[in-house]
């Protein structure tokens, strides 16, 4: 076999100039997509890529056929009720997309098939359908497709009765839509043709030219994104605006579409919230007046302006308030107490309460599809890290449950007594407890040499819960533990958690991860020859940071469509999302903000030095991290760094953000950075 070299890019130094501070970006041409030079070099590094894991092909596929076969292909989803009818996902033997069905709720209803994705995905390499929107008379369905990956979709509407699809398509928008109650009137939001944001949303009349939409609201401050949904109540059209800080709101009659939305509070800085409808009044959810972590309030459906909010749940220090549900005799309430999830009952009538019951010391819990008011049965997912996910029907009154369904795991050799998690906390460099979720077959010593693969993520707010996964067990039975670092930069443990690890305080992200790293290696849970990474996202960010840092910590990192030329991305406001991630990041036109995120940019910090064996993934048509940040970023590293040490970048050229669109197309994906993974470890079954 013949041993490619690794692929140079060619250097091309264009002078990058703010703040009488000069960067020279010798990989900038790599932005030109449209360039056959741009996709000859990233071919090659697929060439390369494939060339130096050809040894691992074997063990890809034992990996991707063990996968595939703990998944139960023939599978459904727990039917759920709405507006008459019950609707019903499935998977099919062989087969990568969902079909979707529906069935009335009467004695003797036949089902009808709403879709079968695979047919429709037939002839895309990429292909994903969202926002399903059944009219109020269930006799149109409106519904998103993309076949791209870029996460543009253009929306279709089909006749329930006929089967046929209207004339009309609905281009450049976010796939999602909003019935009125007329059943003619359809409202949606559309997005900027270079920046993706979402800003404008618009009403269409069933029969009239998509071209001729009355433009219903925009959306003109650049750090804001506009969405619309419907109440569950089904008496309000709600237009939503939202950036990283600040939320505001607009209600419409759902009977009256030609109306004008009223809005429900003006947007103030720093004041988030949101609103659900029930009876005569709103209910909403917000961090107004210093509640960081978020409290209850209520006002009557006329007087929706701030100064006639009333108090329902108190602001807490130790819990943060997540959502609510509400039902006509009970309110639900998510709430998350010392990281773990908190599922609490109120009775409408007489304010009694509880909570459900959960034992676990690490789990994720939280209410599934409850689209009906008229019931007492709340459903909820709950899961483990040992623990396959289990839909469960709750009876709110007489506190009841039933399992609907417990995931399958297949393949014949999986017992949950076999594996044990547990969680540790970890003390940051500045004091602080960071919890630490993992996973591991019973029987793991602390000797130092179990491999263990530490994943992150850190950034929005997002919490990374500790779930099960099929996929994982690949790693647990040939002796990995999985552990999840829940820092800063998530909301795990409340919305301060969130504020430390953002903004001018983001490296706290980073030196969070790095204490974690180092406490595992010291408690001998591993070493640093048996130590792995993993992010993706803003979690590959996260990577390209920690090993600039500390880079000897780890043996070998993953790190999937990664943020990492952080400084040129937040001063071009032409690229999706950047416009609204200056809440999250800072605006580096702001020379404090510029300084402060140079001094972490992993592009922009890449040194001459060792670095660990790397595995670097994207998708060509990818929306939400531009290839060409990874795609520079590995071209500077192998200019840059020293030793022998791998380095694979692996491009789908036919994929976004998400990776491949089918479910057994995505698990070749996760095969292969497992592969990786094990080959480091010398492990090739």
């Amino acid at each position: 076999m013949k041993v490619l070299n690794a692929p140079v890019a060619a250097k091309k130094p264009k002078k990058l100039e703010i703040h009488d501070d000069v960067r020279i970006d010798e990989y900038y041409w790599l932005r030109e997509r449209e360039n056959e030079e741009v996709i000859d070099y990233l071919k090659s590094e697929n060439d390369y890529y494939d060339n130096q894991t050809r040894h691992t092909d074997a063990l890809k596929e034992s990996l991707f056929q063990e996968m595939r076969s703990r998944i139960k292909e023939d599978d459904e989803s727990v039917p759920y009720r709405y507006n008459g009818y019950w609707y019903i996902t499935r998977f099919e033997e062989g087969k990568d997309y969902p079909l979707y069905y529906r069935k009335a709720d009467q004695e003797g209803a036949v089902e009808e098939l709403l879709f079968d994705c695979n047919g429709m995905a037939e002839g895309h390499s990429y292909f994903h359908l969202r926002g399903i929107n059944i009219s109020k008379d269930n006799r149109k369905v409106a519904f998103g497709i993309d076949t791209v990956g870029r996460r543009i979709y253009t929306i279709y509407v089909k006749d329930l009765q006929t089967g046929e699809l209207h004339q009309n398509t609905i281009e450049n928008t976010t796939g999602s839509s909003v019935w009125a109650n007329d059943n003619e009137t359809l409202f949606y939001s559309r997005k900027d043709e270079v920046t993706l944001r979402s800003e404008k949303i618009y009403r269409h009349v069933m029969g009239s030219d998509p071209q001729e939409d009355v433009l219903v609201y925009h959306e003109e401050d650049e750090t804001f994104n506009a969405f619309v949904y419907k109440s569950k109540s089904q008496r309000f059209i709600i237009f939503g605006s939202e950036s990283t800080l600040t939320s505001e709101y607009s209600i419409l009659d759902a009977n009256n579409p030609q109306g004008t939305p009223h809005v429900f509070q003006p947007r103030i800085r720093g004041m988030e919230y949101g609103i659900s409808h029930y009876g005569n009044d709103f209910y909403i959810l917000t961090n107004a007046d210093g509640a960081a972590n978020f409290k209850l309030m209520k006002t009557s459906v006329d007087k929706t302006s701030k100064e006639h909010w009333e108090e329902v749940i108190g602001h807490r220090e130790d819990v943060l308030l997540e959502d609510i549900d509400i039902f006509d005799k009970y309110l639900v309430v998510s709430e998350r107490k010392e990281g773990l999830n908190l599922i609490r009952i109120i009775k409408w009538e007489d304010h009694t309460e509880y909570y459900l019951p959960f034992d676990n010391e690490t789990y994720t819990a939280f209410p599934s599809t409850n689209l009906d008011f008229n019931t007492v049965v709340l459903r909820y997912v709950y899961n483990s890290l040992t623990t396959p996910s289990s839909t469960i029907d709750f009876n709110m009154d007489t506190r009841e449950k039933t399992v609907l369904k417990e995931q399958e795991v297949l393949g014949g050799n999986f017992d949950k007594d076999n594996y044990t998690s547990e969680r540790i906390w970890v003390t940051a460099d500045d004091g602080q407890k960071v919890p630490v979720s993992m996973v591991y077959r019973k029987g793991m010593k602390k000797d130092g040499n179990n491999p263990l693969l530490l994943y992150g993520y850190g950034s929005y707010g997002a919490t990374i819960d500790p779930y099960f996964s099929t996929v994982r067990l690949s790693l647990l039975d040939r002796g990995f533990i999985y552990a999840i670092a829940h820092i800063r930069g998530g909301e795990y443990l409340g919305r301060k958690w969130y504020e430390q690890g953002k903004l001018l305080a983001k490296k706290n992200t980073f030196t969070d991860y790095i204490a974690c790293s180092r406490h595992l290696i010291s408690e001998n849970y591993t070493s640093e020859k048996h130590l792995y990474a993993m992010g993706g996202s803003a979690g590959g960010l996260l990577m390209g940071v920690v090993i600039n840092m500390a880079p000897e910590l780890y043996h070998g990192v993953v790190t999937q469509v990664p943020f990492v030329d952080v400084v040129t991305t937040m001063l071009d406001t032409s690229i999706p999302l950047t416009t609204g991630e200056f809440d999250e990041w800072g605006n580096p036109q702001d020379p404090e903000f510029y300084d402060y995120i140079k001094s972490y940019s992993p592009y922009d910090n890449v040194k001459e030095q060792e670095y660990p064996h790397l595995l670097v993934t994207t998708g060509l048509h990818d929306s939400q991290v531009q290839y060409w940040e990874p795609a520079k970023w590995v071209a500077r590293l192998r200019d840059r760094k020293k030793g022998d040490n791998k380095l694979l970048f692996h491009i789908n050229m036919d994929a976004g953000h998400g990776g491949a669109s089918g479910r057994f197309e995505a698990l070749k994906e996760e095969a292969m950075e497992y592969a990786f993974l094990l080959d480091l470890e010398g492990i090739s079954l």
